[in-house]
């Protein structure tokens, strides 16, 4: 099985930062595209960022500018730079990694618990 575990979130003010760690372990033989979530309370869950195995990265438009996704290989982590933040950035943000454990498996969805951010003065 493969296991994410997130870490960073908190409580900031408008106009901070904060940086978003998400670390793969388990039975990985691979991981392809990692990715950051978020969801707030009454809102549907909405991607963020991604990132895939080469570096590509993708944004949603509402981030573009002030987040930044990033990874490490060798870590099997993603990080997600949060710079500027806005009361509007305010959720749970959820990682996900696509995954498979053997070099004969399919990729798998694995998600993280997730990690509460708060933007608040």
């Amino acid at each position: 099985q493969v296991q994410l575990v997130e870490s960073g979130g908190g409580l900031v003010q408008p106009g901070g930062s904060l940086r978003l760690s998400c670390a793969a372990s388990g039975s990985i033989f691979s991981i392809g595209s990692m990715s950051w979530y978020r969801q707030a309370p009454g809102m549907r869950r909405e991607l963020v960022a991604t990132i895939t195995s080469g570096g590509q990265t993708n944004y949603a438009d509402s981030v573009k500018g002030r987040f930044t996704i990033s990874r490490d290989n060798a870590k099997n982590t993603v990080y997600l730079q949060m710079n500027s933040l806005k009361p509007e950035d305010t959720a749970v943000y959820l990682c996900n990694a696509l995954c498979r454990e053997t070099r004969d498996s399919y990729y798998r969805d694995y998600w993280g618990q997730g990690t509460q951010v708060t933007v608040s003065s």
